[in-house]
């Protein structure tokens, strides 16, 4: 009934909510979409009596029937439902035995009995990929595509004898994006959405609140299931025609056409918007205009002289290639193989066998795919070849390419011998005129020195928060991408030319690097003011000026990190020699948070290179544009591949795989105290790796009466402000002497008003918007509580009636040490202000140190023995006296208590990134 393109598991999480009405259910059909169904609707209070499903294939049972039989379910594996139009008497008995009042169908190939559907006393629903009663029939998110639709969605509906014409009990839409595929609809909507709908819809039937709306005639479409002969492109069209042709058929069957006398089939459309590049013509059979092979791929024209792209191409045989490669796909010439890669073609013909058991030998015209693998088998010998040939990695692509078996071992010897090396960087920008600059930013992810898409497709919307506007897609590292990435770090640490390269060759790289970061510095501020929201002034300065400075710095370490020797007693007549080395850790995993996007990376990675290791880096969701920037940069430099990798993405996949990946030896990471914790945990439960947390904070700020008062006011302000708020070292809670107090806070208030809240691109804003929709939200919801709890709102704690994120610079007084505000941190422009007793040193001193966090202090007074009776006294990683916000290259910076432990910057960062050996010799 229904056929979708490839799918890819999508894990979330929905609140458990329990009702009066609870249904038993028979579960008809089959896949990943249908296992999670089952197992929300049972989380919901459901009872699934049964499953029905597809038999086992190749002796593997489907995602369904594997959930269900775990959980003890009644699992009915059925080949077919009736014979000659007559349901099968065993099969009915079988499934009336359940006794069920509901038939949930949420995907589902095989054809159901009339008698099966009416059965039960609710009857049957179904789901289905389309906004009925357009596109009917069994490839519905592929005519959403060809079609050109710009609304794709979902219809939950009531079973009849039609074609999928049942009334309607619920549908959603969302928008098609540009170049959205079949796959990227599915994963970031059909899938996701449709899981909850269904639970949802289950439910008003359960409460007896579920329409039956007809199916209006009017709009009604139905398709069937496209045929290879039915997916030739006709090249008489518009461009965004042929995309919408060809990323519809993405996948299947493949939109094809004829160059030169063979059938040729694209994969990976996207629209072209910006200039065409210079590339090699190609004639393309009923194409008025030449293709033209780029080195980003193939080039094709429509009729409206508008352009688009396609990545890859497959051939008659199933071979597929980059589409930029296409002129040189014929050159593979056979190389003659040494004695040693003649031990490797020998073992990888056994992994061959291992995995074809069906065929009986082997032979240099074997297709892997053609003999009956698929692509789990892929992984599997991707995975056996790198055990048992010492560690050469191959990626899943180069078994795609190169599908027989002569072919592959040409592939394999290309590249244990170096020759497979791209002549230069391949990147796909999103590019954006704005701040007087073209701005070029790439988006993928970026590992073993190749801007890569995720392994399985995957991409979010990464927002700017001046107008809550996508910026661009941005690809979503999944688990495989993330041992790709450690996998590259791994060899060029161990067999690369990093590993291998002296301390001081390596600081010039890093030196190279830091011009780079200057050079484009104005690009970067740019890209991180559009990304983070920071205000573009204090980006140049800080967000980017501060990350070269730091690479400068660690730059210069790189050829002094030294050991030193030791006397040790001396068992006569022996003599002795100890000494210690200072080596690197190996693979390191630095997990970055969105306030300070680059700088966060700098401050790690500097002192994580300077130290010889390799990295991968995970940038927060939220603000990955100028990582993978620096990514660009880094290659410009001429830094190794492998050696850095960045892999944007959420902290629950990509950062958890981390922190458990058993070859990575360091992990930094800058973030909340709870998933510091859980970092910290999974850590030591994978491998007992290294950790540094730099954690939440509640920094106190102690203002005594004897300040000077207008730079405690400016300085206090900034405190608190500075980059909105999102600062870790930020002011959380001030304590000022009762006789200043109201004065105090006269003058901030004053000041405030002051203060130009707009876009951070103008050069005059001093105050821009919060990093993302949910902060904001959680600001303002920090305000109600504060006001709730009886503290007093003297200014702001509203959003900024404007499109973006928003938030007024918000002052609160009168606020004791129960209340919540005093207790934990806002990260953002929210000041928090308690008054304490004249003359009351070791009273305030109680109280600011009365927190469970330890990252920053600070203290105003004119008297030096209080200022530094104080500074004693104050539990906290740094002290800042009459002065806040004042961080150098040179001095470390870390927390204590649950702020965390280990030192970026300094030279004790470098620390954090070696181990210490002691090496004791005789002589």
């Amino acid at each position: 009934m229904l056929r979708w393109g490839s799918q890819a598991l999508r894990r979330f999480s929905t609140g458990r909510v329990y009702f009066k009405n609870k249904l038993k259910l028979a579960l008809i059909g089959q896949s990943l979409f249908g296992q999670e169904v089952y197992s929300h609707l049972r989380k919901e209070g459901h009872r699934v009596v049964g499953v029905f499903t597809v038999p086992d294939k190749d002796g593997k049972a489907d995602p369904l029937a594997l959930a269900a039989e775990k959980d003890g379910t009644p699992v009915f594996k059925l080949p077919k439902w009736r014979v000659k139009g007559k349901t099968i008497k065993e099969v009915a008995e079988a499934y009336r035995s359940v006794g069920a009042d509901l038939n949930v169908l949420p995907f589902c190939t095989q054809f159901i009995p009339m008698d099966i559907i009416d059965s039960p006393k609710h009857g049957s629903i179904i789901y289905h990929p389309s906004i009925l009663p357009r596109h009917r029939g069994a490839s519905a998110i592929n005519w959403t595509l060809i079609m050109g639709d710009k609304k794709a969605g979902f219809s939950v509906f009531w079973a009849d004898d039609g074609l999928d014409t049942g009334p309607i009990l619920l549908q959603r839409s969302c928008d098609v994006e540009p170049d959205d595929t079949v796959d990227a609809l599915y994963n970031r909507f059909l899938f996701p959405e449709g899981i909850k709908a269904m639970v949802e819809a289950v439910q008003l039937i359960a409460d007896g609140k579920a329409p039956r709306i007809p199916q209006p005639e009017e709009g009604a479409t139905y398709e069937g299931i496209q045929k290879k002969e039915n997916a030739e492109i006709s090249w008489d069209q518009s461009a965004e025609v042929l995309h919408n042709w060809i990323r519809g058929h993405d996948k299947v069957p493949g939109a094809w056409t004829e160059i030169n006398g063979q059938m040729v089939t694209f994969y990976g459309s996207t629209l072209l918007n910006s200039s065409v590049p210079p590339g090699e013509l190609l004639e393309i059979k009923g194409a008025k205009k030449p293709g033209l092979v780029t080195k980003n791929g193939l080039v094709l024209f429509g009729n409206d002289g508008k352009a688009l792209m396609v990545r890859n191409l497959q051939f008659e045989d199933g071979k597929m290639i980059p589409a930029s490669q296409y002129f040189s796909a014929g050159e593979m010439s056979v190389v003659e193989l040494t004695a040693e890669e003649v031990k490797v073609a020998e073992t990888i013909k056994v992994i061959w066998a291992g995995i074809l058991s069906n065929v009986p030998i082997i032979e240099d015209s074997t297709d892997f795919f053609k003999s009956g693998a698929s692509s789990m088998d892929v992984a599997r010998l991707v995975e056996e070849i790198r055990q048992k040939c010492g560690g050469l990695q191959l990626q899943n692509e180069d078994v795609y390419m190169a599908t027989k078996f002569e072919d592959f071992i040409q592939k394999v010897v290309k590249k244990l011998r170096g020759e497979d090396q791209e002549a230069e960087l391949v990147v796909d920008y999103v590019s954006k005129e704005v701040n007087e600059m073209m701005v070029k930013m790439p988006y993928q992810c970026f590992i073993n020195g190749q801007f890569t898409d995720a392994d399985d497709g995957k991409t979010y919307d990464t927002i700017n928060p001046t107008d809550g506007s996508t910026i661009c897609k941005v690809s979503y590292a999944s688990l495989a991408d993330v041992d790709k990435a450690v996998a590259a770090a791994k060899d060029a640490f161990e067999n690369g030319e990093w590993g291998r390269m002296n301390a001081r060759e390596r600081g010039r790289l890093m030196y190279r690097l830091a011009d780079l970061l200057e050079e484009n510095q104005e690009e970067l501020a740019t890209i991180e003011a559009l990304d983070s929201g920071a205000v573009y002034t204090l980006a140049l300065k800080t967000h980017i000026g501060m990350s070269v400075q730091t690479f400068r710095y660690f730059a210069g370490w790189c050829d002094k990190i030294q050991g030193s020797t030791i006397p040790i007693n001396q068992a006569r007549p022996n003599r002795n020699l100890t000494f210690t080395k200072k080596e690197p850790l190996g693979v390191c995993a630095i997990i970055i948070p969105w306030n300070y996007p680059l700088m966060m990376l700098a401050w790690k990675s500097a002192a994580c290179l300077a130290a010889g290791n390799t990295l991968v880096l995970k940038p927060a969701q939220v603000t990955p544009l100028t990582a993978l920037k620096f990514a660009e940069l880094s290659v410009k430099a001429g830094f190794p591949k492998g050696v850095i990798n960045i892999i944007p993405g959420s902290g629950g996949i990509a950062g958890q795989r981390l922190s458990e990946h058993p070859d990575i030896r360091k992990l930094g990471f800058t973030g909340s105290t709870p998933i510091g914790k859980q970092i910290m945990k999974s850590c030591a439960v994978s491998n007992l790796k290294k950790v540094s947390l730099e954690l939440g904070g509640k920094s106190p700020l102690i203002i005594f009466n004897d300040c000077e008062l207008d730079k405690a006011v400016r300085m206090g302000m900034g405190a608190v402000f500075f980059n909105k708020g999102e600062n870790c070292i930020a002011a959380g809670r001030l304590f000022v002497e009762e006789s200043i107090h109201d004065e105090f806070v006269t003058r901030v208030v004053e000041e405030i008003k002051k203060m130009k809240i707009g876009d951070p691109l103008d050069r005059s804003t001093d105050h821009g918007p919060q990093n993302h929709k949910a902060h904001l939200e959680k600001l303002l919801q920090y305000c109600e509580t504060g006001v709730k709890e009886g503290a007093t709102l003297v200014y702001g704690g509203r959003q900024v009636q404007r499109p973006g994120f928003f938030m007024e610079p918000t002052v609160f007084t009168d606020v004791e040490d129960h209340m919540y505000l005093a207790k934990e941190e806002s990260f953002g422009p929210i000041m928090v202000i308690s008054k304490f007793q004249n003359g009351d040193i070791d009273g305030v001193l109680q109280r600011a140190n009365n927190t469970e966090y330890g990252l920053a202090s600070g203290v105003f007074t004119r008297d030096i023995n209080k200022a530094m009776y104080v500074s004693e006294k104050l539990e906290a990683g740094t002290v800042f006296i009459n002065t806040y916000n004042k961080t150098d290259v040179a001095a470390p910076f870390g927390g204590v208590k649950q702020s965390g432990f280990g030192k970026d910057l300094g030279e004790e960062a470098l620390n954090e990134y070696l181990k210490t050996k002691t090496v004791t010799l005789e002589y």
